[in-house]
């Protein structure tokens, strides 16, 4: 068998142009495929993780058995977290081998033909946009995944006495929660993988979509277990404290600021009554939320709150 080198630039730069779509196509749809791959594996464990969801009356020995299996799927979706994750960054890797072999060797041969260059860019975008749509639908999975097991973990570790002080007259704990422990060592693990696969934008994107989902959550467990507090704002405080300073690690601002209006919302357990008015006089946005846990002090009626605010903060 003979090959002719083909001479002519032009006829050239379209054969060129030719098996560059054809190679554009392949990457495509290898990398489109893996991905969605891996998102069928975070289906498949939050399927895992449905299963197992019980309602709040059922015996002992059926709570057990639950509790080890939703474990045991916890485990499946940290797995298949991980998993997407290192399919992302050798999706990113093969994306970025095309790029620098269209910039090395095909851009210089398609000049001769007016437009192949800027057709062909094109083209190289068009084929990869399925590649990303994919990669978008995992990553969100991922938070889904993510947010699932923050919940889990604060529901299965998070007791009636973890913000009260104790009756027996022994010294409250300050250190964080073992809820709090928990949700954080599990956000470490999970985090330090997207770090690691994620590049720029989309690793701030990622990042900070995930944290404020966080916080949000956060905003739910001041709901959830300030019912619990009984002068126990210090140790919720301590929680707040804890998950803040783990989100600092990943430079997000938006979401630091947020945390630090957290924090904030906490001391509504922490300071006397009479000074609950100029708690939040540099903060006005949070008022609102602020008035709303007010109402789950314990001394909200004895110390007639509602009257005091309502007349101090009249247009809230």
């Amino acid at each position: 068998m003979h090959f002719v080198f083909i001479s002519v630039p032009s006829t050239l730069a379209t054969n060129v142009k030719a098996v560059f779509t054809c190679l554009l196509d392949q990457v495509s749809q290898y990398i489109t495929e893996g991905l969605e791959r891996a998102r069928e594996s975070l289906n498949e464990a939050a399927a895992l993780r449905e299963r197992f969801m019980l309602s709040t009356i059922v015996s002992r020995r059926v709570a057990a058995a639950a509790a080890s299996a939703a474990e045991a799927a916890a485990a499946a979706g940290e797995s298949s977290f991980r998993s997407f994750m290192v399919a992302v960054q050798r999706c990113a890797s093969s994306v970025a081998i095309v790029q620098q072999y269209f910039a090395n060797s095909i851009s210089r041969l398609l000049l001769p033909v007016d437009g192949a260059h800027a057709a062909s860019c094109e083209e190289m975008a068009t084929a990869m946009s399925s590649a990303e749509t994919a990669a978008y639908k995992g990553l969100k999975k991922c938070i889904e995944t993510v947010m699932a097991e923050v919940d889990r973990l604060l529901s299965a570790e998070q007791k009636a006495t973890d913000y009260r002080l104790p009756d027996d007259g022994i010294a409250p704990d300050h250190r964080p929660t073992t809820a709090c422990t928990r949700v954080v060592a599990y956000l470490s693990r999970v985090l330090e993988a997207a770090f690691t696969a994620l590049e720029g934008l989309n690793k701030q994107a990622f990042l900070t979509e995930l944290l404020e989902t966080n916080c949000t959550k956060g905003y739910l467990i001041i709901g959830r277990s300030s019912l619990l507090i009984r002068d126990g704002g210090l140790r919720l405080k301590r929680d707040i404290t804890e998950y803040g300073e783990f989100v600092r690690s990943f430079n997000a601002p938006t979401v630091d600021k947020k945390f630090e209006l957290l924090g904030i919302m906490a001391n509504v357990f922490i300071v006397a009554p009479e000074s609950l008015s100029s708690l939040f006089e540099g903060t006005p946005s949070i008022r609102k939320d602020a008035q709303r846990f007010i109402q789950l002090r314990d001394d909200y009626k004895t110390a007639k709150l509602a009257s005091k605010l309502s007349s101090l903060w009249p247009s809230s």
